[in-house]
């Protein structure tokens, strides 16, 4: 297993920057939008659960990138209010460079703001052909999707400041 990590700080409450990475609306953002980190593709987001947040919460992802299926179920198993979240694929995930990931967000405050720490865990798939490309993408794509998902965080809060002056 190998876990990559990405650090930001944030000049708001805890429960404000957790909310906003908790809404998969804003964090799965880069991956329901054509990208070419998405090889222009993206991918569908199902909810299975009636709850879209809180621990037990279950969400499929599906669509084909590069002309492969992905079809995968995640389940949040970690659920803080404010402080910490851990989701991970459960069942058998149809990924491509991983055959299993699971993320965790650990949020520290401090004076005037909130310092977020992003994670993402994962397993190399089997199979001569998707080994290589996890070999060459995976560590990419998981800086890539980190990334996104604390800068998109970041923007979401700053267009709420910008539109309501809070």
């Amino acid at each position: 297993m190998k876990t990559l990590t990405r650090i930001a700080n944030y000049a708001f409450k805890p429960e404000e920057v957790f909310n906003c990475i908790d809404n998969l609306g804003v964090t799965g953002m880069h991956m329901t939008q054509s990208s070419m980190m998405m090889m222009g593709s993206k991918l569908d987001l199902r909810f299975l659960t009636e709850h879209q947040t809180g621990l037990g919460t279950k969400y499929r992802w599906t669509g084909k990138m590069m002309g492969f299926s992905m079809d995968f179920t995640v389940e949040v198993t970690k659920w803080m209010l404010g402080e910490e979240k851990t989701w991970e694929t459960i069942d058998t995930p149809q990924l491509i460079i991983y055959s299993w990931y699971r993320m965790h967000l650990l949020l520290t405050q401090f004076p005037g703001g909130t310092s977020a720490e992003l994670s993402i865990s994962y397993e190399r798939p089997g199979g001569f052909f998707y080994k290589l490309l996890s070999f060459l993408f995976a560590d990419w794509y998981c800086r890539w999707c980190l990334k996104n998902m604390l800068d998109d965080c970041k923007k979401t809060l700053q267009k709420k400041v910008e539109n309501h002056g809070t």
